[in-house]
């Protein structure tokens, strides 16, 4: 067994599994390019929240609002923010429904307009919403978190350059005044020509949280997603990766990462067996990778 081999719960299978079987148009398929006919004509058919689908020569991906989302987790999750002092992990809200396909849409116009690599919106309604697919003719994206998974296979070194690419593609994402929605490995994708594009915007940080709040939120985002990876490879050159990545943030985003190190510090000290499950692992990694670059 491959001890840096993610547990299969790690996985988003129905993304794989639905990118690699589009949906098929029947006979009442809209002319080329009405693309606001086909979302039009498709919503109501599709069964899934989310789902590919061909359109002539493309790649298309269809969201559809889904059950609007109850709000006991997101009082759970604010009371904890609040009772370690740690405002970037207080939850942003995500109703779901109507207002999720357009914060979506939105933010993805908001974000290709400041010349990020995201989906471009084809057409929008009310309760669906229709975009590109990343890839290209034949050429498909791969998912960053299935790349550091193969890379962890190959040896510490391809694990960090890996690595290193997705702090990269946060790093320009807030060199053009942005920032994402959930900066987790699995939110970013290469495209063929090797950019790093990013998707899923179903809720916006701005909404409850700063600018600084918002980017400090992206870079915890991404450590908490990988930390597990590198505590078992490399901690050491990863902690001098992350303090390099980290060097040109502003200093109200230094101070947010330097402030939730210090919250974070007593979890340095929880137990490192699995018995204890992953997600006290993943804690456990967050904290010992912080603390390497926040020392007092």
């Amino acid at each position: 067994m491959n001890p840096l081999r993610r547990g299969a719960n790690a996985r988003l299978p129905s993304r794989k599994g639905v990118a690699s079987a589009p949906t098929p148009l029947d006979a009442r398929a809209p002319a080329p390019g009405d693309y606001a006919e086909f979302l039009r004509i498709t919503l109501p058919r599709q069964q899934k929240n989310v789902a590919s689908h061909r359109f002539g020569s493309e790649r298309v991906w269809l969201k559809k609002a889904g059950p609007r989302h109850g709000k006991w987790g997101y009082r759970v999750m604010a009371a904890v923010a609040r009772m370690v002092r740690l405002d970037i992990i207080k939850p942003v809200p995500n109703p779901g429904g109507e207002a999720a396909i357009a914060t979506e849409a939105r933010r993805l116009k908001q974000l290709a307009a400041a010349g990020l690599r995201v989906p471009t919106v084809l057409a929008q309604q009310a309760d669906g919403l229709l975009i590109s697919d990343l890839g290209e003719s034949g050429r498909a994206t791969v998912v960053l978190q299935e790349r550091i998974d193969q890379a962890a296979a190959a040896g510490p070194a391809a694990l960090l350059a890996v690595w290193r690419e997705g702090l990269a593609a946060i790093a320009t994402v807030h060199l053009c005044g942005q920032h994402l929605s959930q900066a987790f490995d699995r939110n970013l994708v290469q495209c063929p020509d090797g950019v790093i594009g990013y998707i899923d915007f179903e809720d916006d940080p701005a909404e409850v949280m700063t600018l600084a709040e918002c980017q400090a939120r992206d870079w915890l985002s991404y450590l908490h997603s990988t930390a597990m990876m590198l505590e078992a490879a490399a901690p050491q050159a990863a902690g001098q990766h992350w303090h390099a990545a980290l060097a040109g943030v502003s200093d109200e985003v230094r101070e947010r990462i330097a402030n939730a190190a210090r919250r974070m510090r007593w979890a340095q000290k929880l137990p490192a067996s699995r018995r204890w499950g992953r997600d006290t692992q993943r804690v456990r990694a967050v904290a010992r990778l912080l603390g390497l670059w926040h020392l007092d």
